[in-house]
């Protein structure tokens, strides 16, 4: 990967989420991760667009790990007590609203950033989730996380050499993205406890994936000097060719992405959709006799 772990982490001090005192807060963000990893359903499409066998390969292999995935957040949400629920609007619009519509889009938008912002938020757990088996499992499962960032930052760089018009439509659709945390980051500080040992961390924490976002853009290519040196009007100018661009290109994304996640706009059920109704979510059971069904005493 563009950023070493080191870089990647966010330092909590000794602050622990605890199974017991944070089972609410934890089934929060755990069905935010559950509906993230549902979203590996989008792989079977770009499947079809790999631009070669290797890419080919790897979107198979990470299908099947996506899907894995699903299965460890409802072992962790069993263990903890918490129950599947629906995703916040700003999670559905950063996972499902954000998907691209091409090749580069998908690689640069959803799997080296929007990934790597599943890949701050994977080490965050991990460095304070007070639970060894929850942790054990996501441990194992950073590791697939950092191959997808990783493939989609190589898979970036490739695409964007020598077109400079897709690099701008690139940080354009970025910069959206940028914007969508930090929407998410409002509603975590007005409706989540600020006083808690490890949320009064959270505006920093939010600041620092975005910042760790800046810096893989401009590893990438994408991005050409830090963000603070573009203007408000530089910025909004790239957001409008970025999807101005889309538009002329036939895509409709203009209209089409943000309404992608308003429940009256008429479109096919997925599995983003529908997965809260779905057996295998409902009917989710650790084995009879598994000594990790219940959560840890703290």
């Amino acid at each position: 990967m563009l950023l070493t772990r080191e870089e990647m982490t966010f330092d909590f001090g000794d602050a622990k989420l605890d199974p017991t005192r944070d089972r609410e807060l934890l089934e929060w963000m755990l069905n935010q991760f559950l509906y993230g990893e549902v979203t590996g359903i989008q792989c079977g499409h770009w499947l079809y667009d790999a631009p070669d066998f290797e890419a080919a390969k790897f979107l198979a292999r990470q299908g099947l790990e996506e899907m894995q995935h699903v299965d460890n957040f409802l072992r962790i949400m069993t263990m903890l007590g918490c129950h599947p629920k629906p995703a916040h609007p700003a999670v559905r619009f950063l996972a499902t609203g954000m998907m691209g519509g091409s090749w580069a889009e998908h690689v640069a938008l959803e799997m080296a950033q929007g990934e790597g912002f599943v890949l701050n938020a994977f080490y965050a757990v991990i460095d304070t989730l007070d639970h060894k088996p929850s942790v054990d499992i996501l441990r194992r499962a950073v590791k697939q996380e950092e191959r997808h960032v990783e493939f989609g930052e190589q898979q970036t760089a490739k695409a964007i050499e020598g077109k400079p018009w897709l690099r701008r439509r690139l940080l354009g659709l970025s910069l959206v993205s940028m914007w969508g945390v930090r929407r998410l980051a409002k509603f975590m500080e007005k409706r989540l406890p600020p006083d808690h040992v490890v949320l009064k961390h959270l505006p920093a924490f939010l600041d620092h994936s975005n910042r760790c976002a800046e810096i893989r853009l401009r590893r990438i290519g994408v991005l050409d000097r830090p963000l603070a040196e573009l203007s408000g009007a530089k910025r909004a100018a790239l957001v409008a060719e970025a999807y101005g661009g889309k538009l002329v290109g036939g895509l409709g994304s203009l209209v089409m992405l943000p309404l992608r996640i308003l429940p009256f706009w008429p479109k096919k059920k997925r599995l983003t959709d529908t997965y809260l109704s779905d057996v295998h979510i409902t009917g989710y059971a650790l084995p009879a006799g598994d000594p990790q069904a219940q959560p840890q005493e703290p």
